[in-house]
């Protein structure tokens, strides 16, 4: 039935779409009304104009970039996204990473790539929502951008070092604080979720401890696992597995309430950081300008991904929720994390390093 629904979808796109065709055709000095074989003339051109006007799109691979590298966060939702519309669009749909700059060097190539449908970014607060407060960027995230659809939500754990002797956030404070400058917090960038929350909970816990920031999510829980640092804010897709598997142990996550994976770890605002709610998000966007019907297209094909079982439950398993939302909505939800964000950042002083 979702396949059928899917062709459906492709084939009315495609009627949709011959309007150019017929308007050439009739600017041509076709006079449809007056031919005596005019109707069925122009029975015929509306069911084959697709083939002489514009076609339907996809007709050629996607690329959907990544601003972060293989096996963190981003990627996960990516590459989820990206399994499940390759047999809806009959066409591949490549993850390509380009990890580093806090996820600004994919959302930078998104901008400049023809505004055609095939460069899609899976963005992600960081580049769309800190970073432009953080690094002087050659793009607007909020003008060059065209939301297409958020994708999930998911929470921030902080983690730390097994050899790390804290049960608690509580614990984790009073071991910080008597051994200033031994303790070190991982993140997978400047500007990154992880940072962000690691920068606010050290000020606001008066805590001397360094950034060590890492182009990933992958290489920074290695060392946190390796105890060359000994905690992060890492994002659960990320972390998630290794927890389960006793590599690192979690203290709190970041969320107004308990994940439903984590239902024993606290939330940061009952170890008494209520301040500190960051969660990350993931959603597809398309370079301004994109066709309004292609990105209609994306949207709603992404939005009858989301709602499917599995991909629910896959979600699930990494404390995702999946976020119904409009284009506008989505547009405006943006907006709102970005002016949130941008205020926090003022106002915690936080600066590049």
């Amino acid at each position: 039935m979702a396949s059928s629904l899917f062709d459906l979808s492709s084939r009315t796109a495609s009627i949709n779409g011959s309007g150019r065709g017929i308007s050439y055709a009739l600017t041509r000095g076709w006079r449809l009304a007056t031919a005596p074989f005019g109707h069925f003339l122009a029975l015929f051109l509306l069911v084959t104009a697709p083939a002489w006007g514009q076609a339907a799109y996809p007709v050629k691979p996607i690329r959907l970039l990544v601003g972060s590298a293989a096996g963190g966060g981003t990627d996960f939702m990516a590459r989820g996204i990206a399994a499940k519309l390759q047999p809806v669009f009959k066409q591949a749909v490549t993850v390509d990473n380009r990890p580093g700059a806090s996820n600004t060097i994919a959302a930078d190539l998104t901008v400049k790539a023809a505004p055609d449908g095939y460069t899609l970014l899976m963005g992600v607060i960081t580049s769309q929502a800190i970073a432009p407060h953080l690094i002087k960027l050659s793009f607007d995230p909020l003008k060059d951008l065209q939301p297409v659809a958020l994708v999930a939500t998911v929470p921030n754990v902080l983690i730390v070092n097994n050899d790390v002797k804290a049960k608690s956030v509580k614990d984790l404070v009073a071991l910080i604080k008597a051994n200033p400058g031994k303790y070190k917090f991982a993140s997978s960038g400047v500007g990154s979720t992880q940072h962000i929350a690691g920068e606010a909970f050290k000020q606001a816990a008066g805590l001397d401890i360094d950034h060590i920031p890492y182009k990933g999510s992958s290489q920074a829980l290695i060392d946190v696992i390796g105890g060359e640092v000994q905690m992060s804010f890492d994002t659960m897709p990320s972390v998630i597995q290794q927890i389960r598997n006793g590599k690192v142990r979690p203290l709190a996550v970041t969320t107004p309430k308990r994940s439903s994976q984590l239902p024993d770890v606290p939330t940061i605002a009952e170890a008494g950081y209520p301040g500190l709610l960051i969660s990350a998000w993931y959603g597809i966007y398309a370079p301004a300008k994109t066709p309004r019907d292609i990105v209609d297209r994306l949207h709603d094909e992404v939005a009858m991904i989301l709602a499917m079982p599995d991909v629910i439950k896959r979600l699930d398993s990494v404390g995702g929720e999946p976020m119904a939302m409009t284009i506008e909505q989505f547009a405006e939800f943006n907006r709102t994390e970005y002016a949130r964000y941008g205020k926090l950042i003022k106002d915690s002083g936080i600066r590049l390093e």
